[in-house]
């Protein structure tokens, strides 16, 4: 897969992205970065620990946030993605669900959308990715937490995200699938899904492992956000093993430096 200026071929190593964002109100880094410098400074240091891509949200979706102005969420992150590109060789991706905001992103420099809603809130997304010719991740997600057979319907719904895609001519190679931890999902079938990722794996598309610092691991070690570092990283450690491509996490230096051990050792013969 080509990001940007940037080759991810399949089957060598597991990617990270980065977690950069510029909100009041994310549940982890909240109004940490909401300046274009201090947003940019953190990005150089995710890339010196070893990020492969940038993704950059201008709006919390933690359960219970506020949802920001289309105008709000473009004033955040438009001046971020122009820096980063402007400065570093890296590729962007841009964390929306909205398609104006998608197209101020682009407009900017991003090399790739990232929605969690996977083009099933506003197909006007995937026009955008044809038209921009960038590659997309598409993130499971529902409403409510109510399936017959857990599993099964995940894989269904991202099925249906993909075909989404494909019907506005976007190749199966730009297409990142998402399992979608901590959205539409109970604290069960979150370790569920997460110990299911070899379905996703097996539908054919790159998968995208997202759960940094997630209420999934504070409930399941008891423990704040701020201390769910080990945590995420066992969660990377599985994403790899199971076959995921890319994981994406705050904590990148730890993150890369358990993936290159796990790595070693799937490659020993």
């Amino acid at each position: 897969m080509r990001i940007g200026t940037k080759e991810f071929p399949s089957g060598g190593r597991t990617y990270i992205m980065g977690i950069l964002n510029v909100t009041p109100d994310s549940f982890s880094d909240g109004g940490s970065y909401t300046d274009t410098m201090s947003a940019v400074a953190q990005a150089d240091r995710m890339i010196a620990e070893g990020a492969d891509l940038i993704d950059v949200g201008g709006e919390s979706t933690r359960p219970g946030h506020v949802r920001v102005s289309e105008e709000e969420e473009i004033r955040r992150v438009a001046p971020v993605i122009r820096e980063l590109k402007r400065r570093f060789d890296v590729p962007v991706s841009i964390d929306t669900y909205k398609s104006a905001v998608a197209e101020a992103a682009l407009e900017a420099g991003a090399d790739m959308l990232n929605d969690i809603w996977g083009f099933r809130a506003d197909e006007r997304m995937a026009e955008l990715a044809a038209e921009y010719h960038v590659p997309v991740c598409l993130m499971h997600n529902r409403e409510n937490t109510e399936y017959r057979d857990f599993v099964r319907e995940v894989l269904e719904d991202l099925r249906e995200s993909a075909a989404i895609a494909e019907r506005h001519g976007i190749g199966r190679e730009r297409i990142i699938l998402d399992p979608g931890v901590g959205f539409g999902k109970t604290y069960e079938q979150n370790l569920v899904i997460l110990n299911h990722l070899e379905d996703i794996v097996a539908l054919g598309y790159p998968v995208l492992l997202g759960t940094s610092r997630k209420s999934v691991i504070g409930n399941t070690l008891e423990l704040p956000v701020t201390q769910r570092e080990e945590g995420t990283i066992a969660t990377s450690v599985i994403g790899a093993l199971k076959g995921c491509e890319y994981v994406r996490v705050h904590d990148v230096e730890k993150n890369a430096r358990a993936l290159r051990m796990t790595e070693a050792v799937l490659r020993a013969e």
